[in-house]
């Protein structure tokens, strides 16, 4: 018989029910009696894991979702090892998803999302090998808050976002007030400064300057400065 194997996959050979040999790409000419072929793909495919409602550290109820890219690097144990070895990599992922999850607290799991799916590659990689497949890339696709949840952290930046804007103005008071005990203190010890301060403002303009002679409060003039 001719056996034609493409790039992406490759041909068992079994004689009698026992394994022969490996073909790789390309046409072969083998005798078909007593014999038969299985063919494995072997390229890069995509596993989802669609979300999985589980617990956090904190004991929070969340739906995580991953993806994984596998490839088939053994093909006669991946054919002989297990029935269903992507599902056998599917239970894996499920089950090291949990396990990841469980091991870290909510805000853990939303602000270092790149730590989550190394962990899960090194926990799925030894059982994936054992049925012939290589775990190249796991992501966690997605992170699902309950509603609840949501409300109370949008809150919780809320009340942060106002605390923070209530300091700045407390700050902006504070600064304030010692800008004027300063300028206070300077026109006690030199009260020419002040003087010089109204000569800047007639030079400056838009600003209407008044003028007093005797007792304070007594007005000689007023002159508006253009």
């Amino acid at each position: 018989m001719h056996v034609v194997v493409e790039e992406w996959e490759r041909v068992l050979a079994y004689r009698d029910g026992r394994f022969v040999e490996v073909l790789g790409p390309g046409r072969h000419r083998r005798p078909r009696w007593r014999r038969r072929t299985v063919r494995v793909v072997v390229r890069p495919r995509l596993l989802v894991v669609p979300a999985q409602e589980v617990l956090t550290g904190d004991g929070l109820t969340v739906k995580v979702s991953l993806l994984a890219t596998c490839r088939t690097t053994d093909p006669r144990r991946w054919h002989e090892a297990v029935e269903g070895a992507d599902g056998f990599v599917y239970a894996a992922l499920q089950v090291a998803l949990r396990e990841a999850v469980a091991g870290r607290t909510l805000d853990e799991l939303l602000t270092a999302r790149e730590d989550p799916p190394e962990a899960l590659r090194a926990s799925v990689a030894p059982r994936a090998e054992a049925v012939g497949v290589t775990v190249e890339d796991v992501a966690v696709r997605d992170v699902m808050v309950p509603a609840e949840l949501r409300r109370a952290a949008a809150g919780v930046a809320t009340a942060r976002a106002e605390g923070l804007a209530a300091l700045e103005r407390a700050r902006a008071e504070v600064a304030a007030t010692r800008a004027l005990a300063n300028a206070a203190r300077m026109v006690a010890e030199q009260p020419g400064l002040l003087q010089l301060r109204t000569l800047q403002a007639v030079e400056t303009g838009g600003a209407t300057v008044v003028l007093t002679t005797g007792p304070v409060g007594t007005d000689v003039g007023v002159r508006p400065v253009p």
